[in-house]
Parts: C-alpha cells; sequence; structure tokens
C-alpha cells in the first residue's frame, strides 16, 4: 500500500530544480558584473580611462558570443546535466582568477574566459525547463529562474560594494568564486536530464509533464534544421528583441555603479543600497510578467497575445522611462525612472524564452544559444559605446538616449514579424 500511495502522489521535484536554477542564474550575474563595483579602484591602481574599462567589460561578451551558439548544440547534444555543471565550476574560476590579474591584458583575457564559460547557461536553463515543465508552467518557471538576474544586484550591490571597500578587490573576486563551484557538484548529483530518469520524480508527476511536453521526433543527434532557426520570422523578431534586452541589461548591471558615482556623487557603499530599490522592483516586474504570459495563455491560447504582444508593450514602456531619465539630474526621480526602465525591460523575459520553446520545440537549447549569441553582441557593444559616450560628453545621457533607441527599434520589429502562433500552427498540421 506504502508503495501505491508513493507511485500515485504528485511530488513536486521540478520545482527544486527550479529553486536551483534560479540560485545558479544568481550566482552567474553576481559573478559577471561584480567587476562593476570596482571600476574607481581599478582606475586609481591601473589608470583605465572609461573607455578602457568599457573594452574590459566587453571582452566577456566576446567571449560569450565564441560560445553561446555551440554551448546550445552541447546541451542538446549532450544533455544540461553535464554541461551545466561543467560550465559553472569553470566559469568560477575564471572570477576567482580576476583577483590575480595584474594589467589592461590581464583582465580582458579572463573576461573573455569568463564569457566564453558562461556561455551555455541559457541554452541549459531554457533546455531544462522545456524536458521539466509542461507547457502551462513554462513562463512562470522561466520567470522564477530570470528574476535571479536583477536579485542578483539585489544580494550582490551591497555584499560586493562592502567587500570592495572593507577587504579590497581581488579578495571580493576570492571570496564569491565559491558558490558556482558547490553548486556544479550539487547539480550533477540532483539533477537528470529526463524526469523519467530521476528516483525523486513520482510516476505521476512524470505523468503532469508529460502531458505536455514536446515529443522528440528526432534523436539527439540528428541534424538541426539551421535554416528554419536562423531565418524564421518569429524566431528572428525574438532575437531583435533580445538584442535591445541585452543592450539594456549589459548597460544597466555595468555602468549603473559608475552612473551614480559620476552624477549623483554617492559613495560605493551608498551606491550598494540606492541600487537595490530598482533591481528589486525589476524582480517584482520580472515574475509578474511570467504570470501574466501564462495567465493570457490559458485564457486564451494565443502565444502571439501572451508572448509578443507582452514583449512589445514591455519594451515601449521601458525606453520611453529611459528618456524621461536622460533628461533628469535629481536622485529622487532618477530612482523612480530607472526602477520603471529596469522593471518593464525585464517584464518580458519569460516570454523571450517561452517562444523559443514553443517555436523551436526539441531544439529550444540551440535557438536558445542563437538568442543569447544576440544577447551576447549587445554585450560586447553596450559597454564600449557607453564608456566612448561617458568620455565623449562626460555624462550618461548620450548613453540613455542609444539605449532608449535601441528598445524602440524592437518594438516595431516585433509588432510586425513576432507571430508564434503561425508557426506551432503549422507544426501541428503536419
Amino acid at each position: 500500500m506504502e508503495h501505491v500511495l508513493r507511485e500515485t502522489r504528485t511530488t513536486r521535484y521540478r520545482w527544486v530544480i527550479g529553486f536551483l536554477i534560479f540560485f545558479i542564474t544568481l550566482v552567474n550575474f553576481i559573478d559577471r558584473s561584480a567587476i562593476s563595483f570596482v571600476i574607481d579602484p581599478l582606475k586609481q591602481e591601473f589608470g583605465f580611462s572609461a573607455t578602457q574599462f568599457g573594452m574590459i567589460l566587453s571582452a566577456f561578451g566576446v567571449g560569450y558570443t565564441l560560445l553561446t551558439v555551440l554551448g546550445g548544440w552541447m546541451v542538446d547534444r549532450y544533455g544540461s546535466r553535464s554541461i551545466w555543471a561543467i560550465a559553472a565550476i569553470a566559469w568560477s574560476l575564471c572570477v576567482g582568477f580576476l583577483g590575480f590579474a595584474t594589467g589592461f591584458w590581464g583582465f580582458i583575457g579572463l573576461r573573455l574566459l569568463l564569457g566564453i564559460t558562461e556561455g551555455p547557461h541559457f541554452p541549459a536553463m531554457s533546455r531544462t525547463i522545456s524536458d521539466w515543465l509542461p507547457a502551462s508552467e513554462r513562463a512562470r518557471a522561466l520567470s522564477l529562474g530570470l528574476v535571479a538576474i536583477p536579485l542578483s544586484s539585489v544580494v550582490g550591490a551591497p555584499i560586493i560594494s562592502y567587500l570592495v571597500v572593507d577587504f579590497g578587490w581581488r579578495a571580493m573576486f576570492f571570496s564569491i568564486s565559491a558558490l558556482g563551484i558547490l553548486w556544479g557538484v550539487v547539480w550533477y548529483f540532483l539533477f537528470r536530464d529526463r524526469p523519467e530518469d530521476s528516483r525523486y520524480v513520482s510516476h505521476a508527476e512524470r505523468r503532469l509533464i508529460e502531458t505536455t511536453r514536446f515529443k522528440s521526433e528526432q534523436p539527439k543527434d540528428s541534424k538541426i534544421d539551421w535554416r528554419f532557426i536562423l531565418a524564421n520570422p518569429s524566431l528572428v523578431a525574438n532575437n531583435i528583441a533580445y538584442f535591445a534586452f541585452g543592450y539594456m541589461l549589459f548597460f544597466s548591471t555595468l555602468w549603473l555603479p559608475g552612473y551614480f558615482l559620476r552624477e549623483h556623487g554617492l559613495n560605493l557603499k551608498s551606491v550598494g543600497w540606492y541600487l537595490t530599490i530598482p533591481w528589486l522592483i525589476c524582480a517584482a516586474f520580472l515574475k509578474s510578467g511570467g504570470f501574466i504570459s501564462d495567465w493570457l495563455y490559458k485564457r486564451t491560447g494565443s502565444r502571439r497575445l501572451s508572448r509578443s504582444h507582452v514583449i512589445w508593450v514591455s519594451q515601449l514602456l521601458s525606453a520611453i522611462f529611459f528618456l524621461l531619465l536622460s533628461t533628469t539630474h535629481t536622485l529622487g526621480l532618477s530612482i523612480v525612472f530607472l526602477s520603471l526602465g529596469l522593471g518593464f525591460g525585464f517584464m518580458p523575459q519569460a516570454a523571450f524564452f517561452s517562444t523559443n520553446i514553443d517555436v523551436a520545440k526539441e531544439r529550444s537549447g540551440t535557438a536558445q544559444g542563437i538568442t543569447s549569441g544576440c544577447l551576447s553582441l549587445a554585450g560586447i557593444l553596450a559597454p564600449v559605446l557607453t564608456g566612448w559616450l561617458v568620455d565623449l560628453t562626460a555624462s550618461y545621457q548620450g548613453a540613455f538616449l542609444l539605449l532608449s533607441g535601441m528598445s524602440l527599434i524592437s518594438v516595431v520589429t516585433v509588432i510586425i514579424y513576432h507571430r508564434p502562433d503561425a508557426i506551432v500552427s503549422q507544426e501541428s498540421g503536419r
């Protein structure tokens, strides 16, 4: 009888996996953005200009571009269990080695390696959720993982700023590198690529997942339809929109400490606490975006409404608030406009990822790799363009205007070309 009850009850182990995804995404963004809090110490110790510092930040995007697409293929081919664990341990070692860097090219090389090793992260997230969550829960699961992006600044900003001030920037890098290594070991032992292979998942939970999970129509080692993934209008529009999001993401995570230090004359510890306000609001918006997307999908069955419209409306509002931010110099209004600009900018995160899962199905890891590649291109441009504009104009106004322009281009593209329902209908009719 006990055996029967154990097999019929519905466990929630899929949400344990969701928490592990949340935690490593939190660590991932703390690791990649920690360097933004050592702008002044590095300038004082090595004499870097804003442009040079922007180049150091951009090196991450170059490395990320080199492996994110390949990382998506690796995840589809070999599974998230091993690839994600290896990646987490590798990028954590790169973060630790940043504490040994001694000059411009040392930072460039290590940031390049950090980008390479972080490349598989988002493809692994997309593939894991595709395999472990039913369609009705994917946007919420994605938002749980992705809300770690803004929360990484809520948690990381005060901790990192205090570590830098009290113990020095080298000790800060050493300290934060251990988290990813620990997670990689835990992930490898607790996770399996398919829920049916996990001893912690009951038969009832497996049936729940399998009712709406996409079935594989081809073996893992079959050829990928690159023409579909690279040229499908909905996926292309999704990638362009994600590039615009990536530009905002890399600007905000890497340059906002410098913005508050320069434009508002705050000290580093104060910056760490002030930044928790917009990032907390951002986290709430991102999480609500996942619920809104799932709610709209349940009510209407329309991916156009629940994915596309969520994306363009959010990015339009984000662009408006960043335009307003470029016009103010008071701290209070800057916090308000920045909070709303970031909040609406992050709101469609779950919709981006859900679109790749909806349209690319069993190649969602590869599709997300392409999408993350577009984000990495933004990671190359945003830091160096921002540094150049700050050196050129002695302010951040031009940087905010350029960011808003990127978002407005995305809005037009999504309205015209982002139509995931048409692709899903074609696939169903085959």
